[in-house]
């Protein structure tokens, strides 16, 4: 790393820590020529591979404003989307790859997104998977149906045992 002072093309690592939940490294350098001490952060960058074979860097804004879309005109707050978004990066970023397909992008939305909001989320996977006729919405309503029948299934079997 060079010097940001004399410009010297080494410097000499005196301490690393982790920050922001460890996603980026910070470390305290000492330069050999002029004894100077300085900071770098270092940042892993997630990147995101479209379906065109353009790669991009992740960005939360991103997943936010296509969720948006999805949420127009429902009860959804700021906070909930920043908050699914953060998520979103959490599992992409778990599987431990430098590169992501965007379609795993897509994948890691569905699921908060059908816990926020069922509406939202059957626009969004309309768009996502494709949808090419009402059979398909008709087969995902029943999957969110069978999914609801069984949370209440398993809440009354809970009240059962208190």
């Amino acid at each position: 790393m060079r010097c940001p002072y004399c410009r010297h093309a080494d410097s000499r690592v005196v301490d690393s820590r982790e920050a922001d939940d460890g996603q980026l490294i910070r470390r305290r350098r000492s330069c050999p020529e002029c004894g100077k001490r300085f900071t770098t952060v270092e940042e892993a960058v997630l990147a995101v591979v479209k379906r065109s074979g353009v790669t991009e860097p992740f960005s939360r804004t991103k997943i936010i404003g296509g969720v948006r879309k999805a949420c127009q005109g429902r009860p959804v707050d700021d906070d909930s989307l920043a908050l699914l978004a953060q998520r979103v990066e959490e599992t992409v970023r778990a599987k431990g790859a430098a590169e992501i397909p965007s379609h795993d992008v897509g994948l890691a939305i569905l699921g908060p997104l059908r816990d926020l909001d069922e509406i939202a989320y059957l626009r969004f996977a309309s768009v996502y998977r494709s949808f090419d006729s009402l059979a398909d919405f008709e087969r995902e309503i029943e999957t969110l149906r069978a999914a609801a029948r069984a949370r209440a299934d398993a809440a009354e079997a809970a009240g059962r045992t208190s």
